[in-house]
């Protein structure tokens, strides 16, 4: 497979790593973790993913064509089955790609079948079809919508090839009728663009009408490679250099469990945003967890990527 589209090129290729693996963030460390790519179609100029070494470059998307089979491979291998696996670290399993959507629908598929409960984030547009596959699980499934802002300008920059805000609005609704646990996550928060009080009322007061109860929220932070694709493809001067200048007092902060540093807000800076956060939240019966992945230096707690389950079982899963 290798085809063009308006946004991007794809390509395909074999994985040859394993498929069911454990994430750096301290919250997905004991979590079966599964990327159906390298690179997304959503093309978020502030992704983290952009400075790692499997990145394959602006527009250009790698579809591992063979991670259902060596997934069921892997499985049939392991003497601790995965309890819970999370959809992804690194990109996103809803990508505006047939490929990717067939084979993400045919592993979940696989999965929920076999009792497995099921982690998402995702920023992209989910087809009818697996709305249907999930109203057969729904204690099963657990989603977290990736949701920054109301304001649609804002999204078309930062998140160009990502559902509009009222497209995910609307599949929240959905997932909460079907009786799916659904969660926002406000990450990241743009300094000086969403962190205003107007903007998250609004996108505060829009959740709480539509049922959800809780969120996970994060600043921003900078390495120099996200640095270069904010300047390279937010075109709007002022909303850049509103943004970058933020940062002119920032701090290296060690995150992913020490293992990797970053440019950051102050540590005050970033409480007193969060702590704006999460009271406007309340206000709106919604309950707000800092992601301490992405803020060690403010909380311990876990942002529930992968859910917040009841125990059944252990969670802990065989690697080799």
């Amino acid at each position: 497979m290798s085809s063009q589209s308006p946004l991007f090129r794809i390509t395909a290729e074999n994985r040859k790593s394993a498929v069911l693996t454990p994430s750096s963030l301290s919250c997905l460390s004991k979590t079966a973790t599964v990327n159906l790519t390298r690179g997304c179609a959503h093309q978020c100029v502030y992704c983290y993913t952009r400075g790692y070494s499997s990145f394959p470059g602006e527009h250009t998307i790698a579809v591992y064509a063979n991670t259902f089979e060596k997934m069921k491979a892997e499985w049939q291998r392991k003497r601790k089955i995965p309890d819970c696996v999370y959809f992804s670290p690194s990109s996103d399993i809803f990508q505006p790609i047939p490929e990717v959507l067939d084979m993400g629908y045919n592993i979940l598929h696989w999965l929920l079948n076999n009792n497995v409960r099921i982690a998402i984030l995702t920023k992209g547009v989910i087809p009818n079809r697996f709305f249907d596959l999930f109203a057969q699980f729904p204690e099963q499934i657990q989603f977290q919508h990736g949701l920054i802002t109301l304001d649609n300008s804002i999204l078309s920059m930062f998140e160009p090839g990502a559902a509009s805000a009222e497209t995910r609005i609307s599949q929240m609704r959905r997932f909460i009728d079907l009786g799916i646990t659904t969660r926002v996550r406000l990450d990241p928060i743009l300094p000086g663009l969403t962190d205003d009080e107007e903007s998250l009322e609004s996108l505060c007061l829009e959740l709480e009408q539509i049922g959800v109860r809780e969120m996970a929220a994060s600043v921003l932070f900078l390495r120099p490679v996200i640095l270069a694709s904010l300047k390279q493809n937010i075109h709007d001067n002022e909303i850049k250099q509103k943004l970058i200048s933020r940062f002119e007092n920032k701090e290296s902060l060690a995150i992913h469990a020490g293992q990797s540093r970053v440019f950051a807000l102050c540590c005050e800076e970033r409480r007193q945003i969060l702590d704006r956060v999460r009271t406007i939240a309340a206000l709106h019966q919604i309950e707000c967890h800092r992601c301490s992945c992405k803020n060690p230096d403010l909380d311990s707690s876990s942002c529930q990527i992968a859910g917040a389950w009841t125990n059944r079982g252990n969670t802990l899963f065989d690697l080799l």
